[in-house]
C-alpha cells in the first residue's frame, strides 16, 4: 500500500502552485496595461478629445506603435516677410528697417541691411537716398543704411562718393555720423589727389574727434586696396605721414603710421628720414614704437640701422630700446647683429636678446618670421597692434 505524502509537503506543492498561477495573471494584466497605456512623452487625451457621451476616442490596436512624428527645428521667421521680398522697394524696406528697430529684431536687422545693398545695387539715385535717409535719422538707422551703401557697388559713383565725403566735412552733425560716412568710403577703389586732401583735412582737425580717426583710417584702407590693383602707394603713405607728424591727437598719429602695416609696402629712402625724426622726438611711447615698427620693411634696411643707432641713445624707455633693437632685426636680418651687440653693451637688460638672436641665426634661418617664432620674451613690454608677437 502506497503512503500517502506528509501534510506539510502538500501544502507546500499546493503554494508553489497558487505562485505561478498568480504570476501568470500578473504579467496578463500588465500586457494588457501597457497596450492601453500612451509611450512615455505622448500626452494623454484632453477635454478637446473627449467625445459628446464622454467616453474617450477609441484606442489603438493592442501592440500597435503611433507612426515615427519628424521633428524639424524650424528658424525664426517673420510675418510678411516672404512678400516683402517678392515685391522689395528701398521704400518698404526702409518701413522694415524702422519696424525692425522698434522691436529690437537686430536678426531681422542684418537681414535687410543686406537687401538695401542688393536693391541699392549700382544705382547712384537710390545710393544717394540712403545717405539722405541716414543724415535724418536717429541712432542706430545712420549706421545700418551707410553700411548698406558701403556693401553695394554704386558707392563708387563720383556723385556717391563726393556726397559721403561732403557729409563727412559737415562740422554740424555729430561726430559719430560723420565717421559713418568715412567708413562708408572705405571700399573705394582708388581715391582721386583732391579727395585725398579732403581726408587729410579730416584727419588733422582736433575738433573732429572720432571723424579725424575714420578719416586717416579710410586713407589706409584704401591706400591698401589701390596698391593692390595697382601697385601705388606713395600719395598715400605721403598723407599718411603727415598725418602721423603732424596731428595734435596721438590716437591718429599712432594710426596713420601704422596703416601700411595692411600692405607692407617696402619704405622709400625719404619715409626714413622723417620716421627717424619721429622716433627721437614724439612724446608718445606708443608712436616711437610704432614708426620704429615702420623702418622694419624698407628699401634700405643700412639707413634704417643708422636711424635706430641714432635714435637709441637718446631713449631711456626699456620697452622703446627693445622695439628699436627687435625691428632693427627685422629689417636687417643678421646684417643687424653687431648694432644690437652695442645696444646690448650700451643696455645690459638687452644682453640676453642679442644672445638669443645670435643663437637663431647661426642656426642658418634667415626669414625673420622663422626667427621671431624661436625667440624667447624677456621684457614686460605690450607689443603694438600689428608688430609680430
Amino acid at each position: 500500500m502506497t503512503s500517502r505524502p506528509p501534510i506539510k509537503v502538500a501544502l507546500a506543492g499546493l503554494l508553489v502552485l497558487l505562485v505561478a498561477v498568480g504570476v501568470v495573471l500578473w504579467r496578463g494584466a500588465a500586457r494588457s496595461d501597457d497596450a492601453a497605456r500612451p509611450p512615455p512623452g505622448t500626452p494623454g487625451p484632453s477635454a478637446t478629445t473627449v467625445g459628446a457621451s464622454g467616453s474617450a476616442p477609441v484606442a489603438a490596436a493592442p501592440g500597435a506603435r503611433p507612426p515615427p512624428r519628424e521633428q524639424i527645428p524650424m528658424p525664426g521667421c517673420w510675418d510678411g516677410l516672404a512678400a516683402l521680398d517678392q515685391a522689395a522697394t528701398l521704400d518698404s524696406l526702409h518701413a522694415a528697417v524702422a519696424a525692425a528697430i522698434q522691436a529690437h529684431d537686430t536678426a531681422l536687422v542684418a537681414y535687410l541691411q543686406e537687401r538695401l545693398t542688393e536693391v541699392v545695387g549700382n544705382d547712384p539715385d537710390r545710393a544717394l537716398q540712403l545717405v539722405t535717409w541716414a543724415m535724418k535719422a536717429a541712432p542706430p538707422e545712420p549706421a545700418i543704411y551707410l553700411e548698406a551703401l558701403k556693401a553695394a557697388p554704386a558707392v563708387r559713383h563720383p556723385r556717391v562718393s563726393e556726397k559721403l565725403v561732403a557729409v563727412a566735412e559737415d562740422k554740424s552733425l555729430a561726430a559719430p555720423d560723420r565717421a559713418s560716412a568715412l567708413d562708408a568710403l572705405e571700399t573705394q577703389h582708388r581715391f582721386t589727389p583732391e579727395m585725398r586732401g579732403r581726408l587729410k583735412a579730416i584727419a588733422l582737425d582736433d575738433s573732429a574727434d572720432a571723424a579725424a580717426w575714420m578719416a586717416a583710417r579710410t586713407l589706409g584702407r584704401v591706400m591698401k586696396e589701390d596698391y593692390t590693383r595697382t601697385g601705388t602707394y606713395a600719395p598715400y603713405w605721403k598723407d599718411l605721414l603727415d598725418i602721423g607728424t603732424t596731428s595734435e591727437d596721438m590716437a591718429v598719429r599712432l594710426l596713420a603710421l601704422e596703416m601700411p602695416s595692411y600692405s607692407d609696402p617696402l619704405l622709400d629712402s625719404d619715409s626714413i628720414d622723417v620716421l627717424a625724426k619721429v622716433m627721437r622726438t614724439d612724446k608718445e611711447r606708443d608712436v616711437r614704437e610704432m614708426a620704429a615698427f615702420r623702418l622694419a620693411v624698407t628699401e634700405d634696411p643700412q639707413k634704417a640701422l643708422a636711424a635706430f643707432r641714432t635714435a637709441f641713445d637718446g631713449e631711456h624707455d626699456l620697452c622703446v630700446r627693445w622695439a628699436f633693437l627687435r625691428f632693427a632685426v627685422r629689417a636687417a636680418g643678421a646684417d643687424a647683429l653687431p648694432l644690437v651687440e652695442e645696444f646690448a653693451r650700451k643696455d645690459p637688460r638687452l644682453r640676453q636678446d642679442y644672445l638669443d638672436f645670435k643663437a637663431l641665426y647661426a642656426t642658418g634661418t634667415t626669414d625673420f618670421a622663422r626667427i621671431w617664432l624661436g625667440k624667447k620674451e624677456h621684457h614686460d613690454c605690450v607689443v603694438e597692434e600689428g608688430a609680430p608677437h
